[in-house]
């Protein structure tokens, strides 16, 4: 009789269209549908989000004077956008007409996949947010000077001796590009931790559900 009851619970996850614990199927069809749909709201709204606030950005700093600033933000969040507009097509090519483990286990895939292109291009990006902000405000246009000729002015009164690279002093210049590096360096642990914050509860959701059902199938 046991063994008759594992196997009626095992086909029900085996099969979407079994005739056996439908209630079962139907519960966690339900729960699966409801997890992927809610992912995809938030990561369109996400992405939406991404490209409003690059665009206002753009044009604050043309007006504020930090143009440099706000060309490169625009331009790497296109570039982010661009790549997981794509990934969301992968996301909409799995088949729904299998059961809803499955059907998990492939959104589960491409999320992992997704999470992988986006912790990769994290290393690039997040040095190159930070450059783009070291350089709007280096070379924006507040007054007469822009804020980085009155930083060396300043540092020039009293310390003549510094050497410049093309009139940037060189500590300045390695101090940049040591935190470019970095901001390399942990860029992808800082994306996860920034996808936790955002998608956290979605991933402990999912996680459950599909704990739960091999618990069931095994």
């Amino acid at each position: 009789m046991e063994k008759l009851i594992e196997t009626i619970w095992k086909e029900g996850f085996l099969k979407n269209d079994a005739l056996v614990a439908p209630i079962l199927n139907d519960l966690y069809n339900q729960k699966s549908i409801h997890i992927v749909d809610k992912f995809k709201r938030m990561f369109k709204i996400n992405l939406r989000a991404i490209v409003i606030g690059s665009i206002i950005i753009l044009g604050a700093s043309f007006i504020v004077g930090i143009p440099l600033m706000g060309i490169g933000l625009f331009l790497m969040s296109i570039v982010i956008v661009v790549v997981n507009k794509k990934l969301m097509n992968g996301l909409a090519k799995i088949d729904k007409n299998v059961s809803s483990y499955q059907y998990l286990k492939s959104f589960d895939n491409w999320m992992k996949e997704q999470l992988s292109v986006n912790t990769r291009m994290a290393r690039f990006y997040y040095p190159f947010i930070f450059l783009s902000l070291v350089l709007g405000f280096w070379f924006g246009k507040f007054g007469v000077e822009s804020p980085g000729e009155e930083l060396v002015n300043n540092l020039l009164l009293n310390n003549p001796d510094i050497y410049l690279v093309f009139g940037i002093p060189v500590f300045l210049i390695l101090g940049a590009f040591l935190v470019a590096g970095l901001l390399a360096l942990f860029g992808g642990k800082l994306y996860k931790l920034d996808v936790n914050l955002v998608y956290g509860r979605v991933f402990r959701k999912l996680g459950e559900i599909l704990e739960d059902m091999e618990d069931l199938r095994s």
